[in-house]
This record gives C-alpha cells, structure tokens and sequence, in this order.
C-alpha cells in the first residue's frame, strides 16, 4: 500500500518521541480507523511492536470486519489487530466489553460535504455515539479515552493570533455547517461529564488541518484536492482568495501527538494538535503543493454549492506550546510533509 520509505519514516516517528512505554503490553481500542488520522496511529501502533518489541493489542472497531480487514492487509503483523463492531449512530448496541485499556474515539463524518449534506446524522453521530462508547469505558474500567474533537470548536478568531486551548469565538448556530463544530463542543462537555459523574479519566485533542498520502477519494478538504489535482497533472484550482490561515499537520505526526496526549495529557484536559512549522494560508499551502508538483495555481470562483461547505473560521490557527509541553515534537515541516503526500498517494 505504502513504499519503503514510508515504512521508514514512521519508524522515525516511533522512535522520535519518548513515554508510549506506558501502552507496551496494552489493548487499545480505535475507532474510525480507516480515517486519515486513526490510520496512521494504527500503523503507528503497529511499527512499535516491530521495532520496540511493545506487545500491544489493536482493536478496530467498525462497522465492516471486511473493509477494515483489507484495509489493514498491508501490515505483515496483523496478529496484534482484532475487530469489533461499532456503529457511531447505532447506540442499541455496546461498543465493546470486556479487557481494553484504552480507547481513541476518532469515528465522525470527515469532510465538509459531509457535514454539509448530512448535518442530523453529523450531530448524532458525534453526541449519541460518543455518549455510547463512553458508556462502555466505564463499564469496562477503561483506564483512559481519548476523544478526537476538533479545531472547529474555536468559532472565529478575529485577533489573527493562533489559538490557545481557551479561546473561543463565536459560531453561527442557524449555519447547518455548524452541525459540526458545535456537536464538537458537546463531545467534548460530554467527555468532561463523565469524569465529573462516573470519575472515567478523558482527554481531548483538537487537530487542525491534517493530510497525509492516504486520501478518501470523495475528501473535498482543500489538501485532498490539491494533492488529487496534482497526481493527475493538472494545475491547482484554488476557489477563493486563499488568505484563510490554517494550522497543517502531517497524518504521521499527528498520530504521534495523539498517542502523546494518550500516555501523558493531563485528565479532563484539552490538546490542541497543530505543527508549528506548518502553519500558512491556505493559498501558501496550494504555492508548495504545486511546486511539487511542478504545476501552477490558478483562482476560479466558488459556485454557492462549494460555498455553503466552505470552513467559517478564517484563522483557526491553533497555538501548540501545551502540547509540546509532554514532549512531542514532529518529525515533518511542510515541505518534506507535502513531497511525502504526493510520493504515497494512495486514493481509496
């Protein structure tokens, strides 16, 4: 699925940073796993039995054994990966019982035309589901869950400064693009609650823009579609002034954060998940993107259609000073991240 040297370089990442000893010997429960960022902490997970020797137990939890089953048929040491089923917006069924240690909750519609076209099943699915699996975790004695929210919970920033992890905006609540970031916002009251009522340890990360190689072919996120644009040969199309400034993150590094936050975040905290050396507008992004891929960028305007899914926020830029507080650091700048996109691209 992926070249050589992407295997190396999330051995990289494995080794790069320190204290995931604390999941050595431990079953880890994921959910929304054949998702960009899910993907790679699973790949992640898998890389530090190799090179590591850590023992630990994957369990994917989905609603198809089938697809998570070929999705995964890459790795030589599938022994450690284990399914269960899970479905977001069935709560008539427990996520799981029994022996997990931990649990990252990553399943949620991930692209705006998703959230766009489908923003009841958005809201229910990242509320109802995630008070399931919460559910579950106490039942089970969870030892720690890490809820996957969002950089959307911040609303509009208008000071252009990146954000800290208490700093809110407003968000225009009769937006139907809303149905994202403020069902976002319950998670994570919801996760905080379940601390304050049944005492279960969470915490929170809040990844701005990832991308990564592995791109769902219908991802309408601008990285998706200039890396798409790219590896067909096409020049870049860019649907706006591209002056929004956006936070971007490696799928790789990003997984790394997360498990960071997993062994080492404070209880009832939130992380924001953001590189420091990637932060740039979003026509800055589509710029190096293209010289990669030795194209050009060319401005179209929007039909309303493609505006009506467009991000609200302007700046969600987000501050990652907490989060490298634990130790973490990336391993991919923008440049070196965009040529690792393009030379494993893999459209699914």
């Amino acid at each position: 699925m992926y070249s050589d040297t992407y295997w190396q370089q999330i051995e990289q990442v494995a080794t790069s940073n320190d204290g995931y000893e604390a999941l050595f010997g431990k079953t880890v429960l994921i959910t929304g796993a054949t998702g960009l960022v899910c993907s790679s902490v699973v790949d992640l997970l898998l890389v530090l039995n190799k090179v590591k020797n850590a023992d630990i137990k994957v369990v994917i939890a989905g609603r198809s054994e089938a697809k998570v089953g070929a999705f995964f048929a890459h790795h030589s040491n599938r022994d450690a990966l284990s399914f269960t089923q899970f479905d977001a917006t069935d709560t008539s069924v427990a996520p799981f019982s029994g022996s997990i240690d931990y649990v990252i909750h990553a399943a949620s519609n991930a692209t705006p035309s998703e959230f766009a076209a489908h923003p009841i099943d958005t809201i229910l699915a990242n509320v109802l589901g995630l008070n399931n699996l919460l559910s579950a975790a106490v039942k089970s004695s969870v030892k720690r869950v890490l809820y996957v929210s969002s950089s959307e919970v911040y609303g509009s920033n208008k000071t252009g400064d990146p954000y800290l992890e208490t700093d809110y905006g407003p968000i225009d609540v009769l937006n139907s693009r809303a149905a994202y970031p403020l069902s976002k916002q319950t998670g994570e009251s919801l996760c905080i609650s379940y601390g304050v009522e049944h005492d279960l340890d969470t915490v929170i990360v809040r990844p701005g823009h990832i991308y990564g190689p592995l791109v769902n072919k219908y991802d309408n996120r601008a990285s998706a579609q200039f890396a798409r644009m790219v590896k067909s040969g096409s020049d870049i199309v860019l649907k706006s002034d591209g002056k929004q400034l956006r936070s971007y993150c490696h799928a790789l590094d990003c997984a790394s954060a997360m498990l960071s936050v997993l062994v080492a975040g404070e209880s009832g905290n939130a992380y924001n998940i953001s590189n420091p050396h990637s932060i740039c507008t979003i026509s800055e992004l589509a710029a190096e993107i293209a010289k990669a891929g030795n194209v050009k960028v060319v401005f179209e305007a929007p039909t309303d259609g493609e505006k009506r899914v467009f991000n609200m926020m302007d700046n969600s830029s987000l501050n990652s000073t907490k989060l490298e507080g634990l130790g973490w650091t990336p391993c991919f700048d923008l440049e070196s991240g965009i040529n690792n996109m393009l030379e494993d691209f893999n459209e699914i």
